[in-house]
């Protein structure tokens, strides 16, 4: 059993991916090159964001194919202003446009919607009970991910983008907490007790952040698959 990751981003992914793994799927060690994987390996690269991604399908489809031992190939990637359902045909049609066609591994898509930063505000433990800055206030005035899923939330007026908002309403709340987040640098989305949390979330609201769901069900069945 051996994975192949592709992930969109190029800073915060290459760092939380391999950290939630470690927790997750500790039986799965990582590899720095893709034709090193043995059994219970994971190779990890990143697709140097989007659309860039789609360049690096084709040689990593090739590499799967030439190696013969992984099983899965993972593509992760931001929704951002798309649906979850609109980027899963437009990847289907570039693979069948390209005539790209994995020989043994399956392609599984984990989708962040909108962005990783939506997951992340999806643990409770970084809410200030009584918040003072203006932002944060208007921000949680408009959308509190503390009750509502993450996933839902819109777009608030001074932001171009979902992911644009999403990321400063997260580091907003770091801050309140006297924390700094950003995509060079994590800090606490990579301890465990930061997954825990989203873990803790999906369990008491099953309905809530369903592609993070998503992510965790692959890691369980993947799990269940390795060779004891």
């Amino acid at each position: 059993m051996n994975l192949y990751f592709l992930v969109e981003g190029t800073q915060s992914e290459r760092k939380v991916y391999p950290a939630w793994l470690a927790y997750l799927l500790p039986e799965l060690q990582r590899v720095d090159n893709c034709d090193d994987v043995k059994e219970k390996n994971y190779y990890l690269i990143s697709g140097e964001g989007y659309p860039s991604l789609y360049n690096y399908i084709p040689p990593a489809i090739a590499e799967i194919n030439s190696n013969g031992k992984y099983s899965y190939f993972v593509v992760c990637l931001d929704a951002e202003e798309n649906t979850v359902a609109e980027l899963t045909t437009e990847i289907e049609d570039f693979l069948s446009q390209q005539k790209l066609k994995l020989n043994n591994a399956e392609l599984v898509l984990i989708f962040q919607n909108r962005c990783l930063e939506t997951w992340l505000l999806g643990n409770r433990k970084i809410y200030s009970k009584n918040p003072q800055d203006k932002a944060l206030l208007d921000y949680t005035r408009y959308y509190d991910v503390s009750v509502n899923c993450p996933e839902n939330m819109g777009r608030y007026q001074e932001f171009n983008t979902h992911a644009q908002f999403h990321g400063a309403y997260l580091r907003a709340l770091f801050e309140a907490k006297n924390i700094t987040y950003s995509k060079k640098r994590p800090g606490d989305v990579l301890k465990p007790f930061y997954l825990e949390q989203l873990l803790i979330r999906i369990q008491v609201h099953p309905e809530q952040l369903t592609t993070f769901r998503q992510f965790i069900n692959f890691c369980n069945i993947v799990k269940s698959k390795l060779p004891s």
